[in-house]
């Protein structure tokens, strides 16, 4: 910038510009800036592109980004509804893939596995969620569903819930797990009467439920593992 201008990227030579950069080196050499600035394309007239995407990146990092919701993205200047939707769009899709990939994997015989299929999916939400993995004979995964989302309570979380699908699916076993959104997975002690009475209630109808994992900030824990609850 001089004498108070704002350059723009149309300014900078061609082999700085992040598009050109990108189809002439490939997404990987780009800078986390420089690919936020692909995404939102253009900044304002106090700002460029690029400036801006650093600012941003300066005050949130990129799990933070994924975090906010539209009204927090459009506090900054030159982030409109459109540009805001486009950004968590990107999440979601890598969310998604993510997940995808863990998923390729059939057999769930450890808490990492839990906490590998898991956890893409919860790791930018804010809430509480509560997962079933239904597993056959072999530990393969017959199905992974969503079962509640909100703060853990015996009136949210009933047998009931848990073991319709599981009954369903002909599922031999279960696997629960749910996050903290906190980041410290350390279970509760409603998350602990929770898992009893649903082991208790997964005996009486033979199916086994054979652990619950609780997953913080790219960390978990498994009561299985633990011994805190006899499964």
């Amino acid at each position: 910038m001089h004498q108070g201008l704002v350059y723009t990227i149309k300014d900078l030579p061609l082999e700085e510009r992040p598009r050109e950069r990108l189809m002439k080196y490939g997404a990987a050499s780009l800078s986390e800036a420089e690919l936020l600035a692909i995404i939102l394309r253009v900044g304002t007239v106090q700002e460029n592109v690029i400036d801006l995407s650093k600012r941003i990146l300066r005050e949130h990092s990129l799990k933070d980004i994924c975090q906010l919701g539209i009204t927090e993205l459009k506090r900054y200047r030159g982030i409109n509804d459109a540009k805001a939707c486009q950004l968590l769009a990107c999440a979601e899709l890598a969310s998604r893939i993510y997940a995808s990939q863990a998923q390729l994997k059939a057999r769930v015989d450890s808490s990492k596995d839990v906490y590998e299929l898991i956890y893409p999916e919860l790791r930018f939400t804010k809430k509480e969620q509560f997962y079933c993995l239904y597993l056959d004979t072999r530990n393969s995964l017959i199905r992974k569903e969503l079962v509640s989302v909100g703060n853990l309570n015996t009136s949210v979380i009933h047998p009931r819930e848990i073991f319709r699908s599981a009954i369903k699916e002909s599922a031999n076993s279960v696997i629960l797990a749910h996050n903290h959104p906190s980041g410290n997975p350390e279970p509760s002690k409603d998350d602990l009467e929770i898992t009893k009475l649903l082991v208790n209630a997964g005996k009486l109808m033979g199916i086994q439920v054979l652990d619950h994992v609780v997953i913080g900030d790219g960390i978990y824990i498994s009561m299985a593992d633990r011994a805190l609850v006899k499964f």
